[in-house]
C-alpha cells in the first residue's frame, strides 16, 4: 500500500488560515528527480480551460486567487500519460477574495510578489514537470498530520483531494529559484484525443524559501502572529 504524506504549505501575508485538532495533510516533497521522457503525442495546454487556483490561511482570516498558466504540454502515448511541463506567470498571480482595486488587494498582490514570498522580480514565473504517473489503486491512502486549531486551519488534503483518484502525479515544481519534487493524487481522463486531469493538495511553501511569518517559529501561537506553512492548490487541467 502507497501512503503520501500530505503537509501544509501557505503562500501569503495575508492569506491563510486553519488548526490543531483537525487533519491538515501536505504532498510528499523529496529532492528533485529526473524528468520523465515525453514519449508519444504532445497535447498542447488549453489555457482558457485549465486554473491553478490556491488558497492561502492565517489565524484571523485566509486568501485565494489564480496563478495564470502561460505555456504548457502534456506527452500521451495510447492511454498513458508520459509527461508534462506547464509554466505559470507569478507576476501575474491574482487575488480574489478582495476588491479588485481596492487599497487592501493592492497591499496584498505587491506583498505576495515582494521578496518576503515569491520574489517576482527576480523568479518571474513557476514550473511543474512530471517525473512520473502511476496508477492510484483502492489500497492507497493518504496520511494526515495535525496542525495548530484556529478559526481559519487550513483545509485537508482529504477535502481537497478528488473524490476517485486515478493516478499519482510525482513531478518537480520550481519557485523562487528552488526545485523540490512532490506527489499528489489525481483524477485523470483521456478522450478523444483530450487530456482532463484534477487535482488537489498541500504544499509547504517553507520548502521553497517562502518563510515569512514563519509558523514553526512562533514561540506562542495563541498570539496568532503567524501565516500557516499548509498553501492549498487546487488544479483543474486540459490538454488537446
Amino acid at each position: 500500500m502507497k501512503t503520501i504524506k500530505q503537509s501544509g504549505f501557505i503562500l501569503a501575508a495575508a492569506l491563510l488560515t486553519f488548526a490543531c485538532g483537525q487533519s491538515g495533510e501536505t504532498v510528499e516533497t523529496s529532492e528533485a528527480q529526473e524528468v520523465a521522457a515525453a514519449e508519444g503525442t504532445t497535447l498542447s495546454i488549453d489555457k482558457s480551460a485549465t486554473a491553478i487556483k490556491w488558497k492561502g490561511y492565517k489565524p484571523t482570516g485566509q486568501h485565494n486567487g489564480i496563478i495564470p498558466i502561460v505555456d504548457g504540454s502534456l506527452a500521451v502515448q495510447g492511454e498513458n500519460i508520459t509527461g508534462g511541463e506547464f509554466t505559470f506567470d507569478i507576476t501575474k498571480l491574482e487575488v480574489h477574495d478582495l476588491e479588485a482595486g481596492s487599497e487592501m488587494h493592492g497591499k496584498l498582490t505587491g506583498h505576495l510578489q515582494s521578496a518576503d514570498f515569491f520574489d517576482a522580480e527576480n523568479h518571474p514565473t513557476a514550473k511543474f514537470e512530471i517525473t512520473s504517473v502511476e496508477p492510484f489503486t483502492s489500497s492507497d491512502s493518504v496520511t494526515e498530520e495535525e496542525q495548530y486549531e484556529t478559526e481559519n486551519t487550513p483545509s485537508s488534503a482529504t477535502e481537497l483531494n478528488p473524490e476517485t483518484p486515478t493516478h499519482w502525479i510525482s513531478g518537480n515544481l520550481t519557485m523562487r529559484g528552488t526545485t523540490k519534487n512532490i506527489k499528489f493524487p489525481a483524477t485523470v481522463s483521456i478522450t478523444n484525443g483530450t487530456v482532463a486531469a484534477k487535482a488537489g493538495f498541500n504544499i509547504d511553501r517553507t520548502e521553497w524559501g517562502l518563510s515569512y511569518q514563519d509558523e514553526s517559529s512562533v514561540a506562542d501561537k495563541a498570539a496568532d502572529k503567524f501565516i500557516y506553512n499548509s498553501v492549498g492548490l487546487i488544479l483543474d487541467v486540459k490538454a488537446n
